[in-house]
């Protein structure tokens, strides 16, 4: 999710929060149910959320795995600059 997350950052997550287009969110898929991802929604969808990530380039989301369910919201970033994230 970089640049608005990197490795090691720490995140408040609201399990189950409610979702909104361009929220940051927590989410798995169905075709790798081990995986965790932070990603950015952009769209509801029949089965769950399209989602991106903020590198185009250099990340793997909706647009190769399909729609994806929401598990929560990052609101915050805890460490290392705390702040509410959008």
């Amino acid at each position: 999710m970089a640049p608005t997350l990197r490795d090691r950052d720490v995140v408040l997550v609201r399990v189950r929060g409610r979702a909104r287009p361009r929220d940051l969110v927590l989410v798995r898929w169905a075709q790798r149910p081990e995986q965790l991802s932070v990603k950015r929604a952009v769209r509801r969808e029949e089965g769950g959320w399209h989602v991106e990530g903020d590198n185009t380039f250099g990340s793997t989301d909706s647009r190769e795995l399909g729609p994806a369910e929401v598990l929560g919201v990052v609101r915050w970033r805890l460490w290392p600059r705390p702040g509410r994230l959008r």
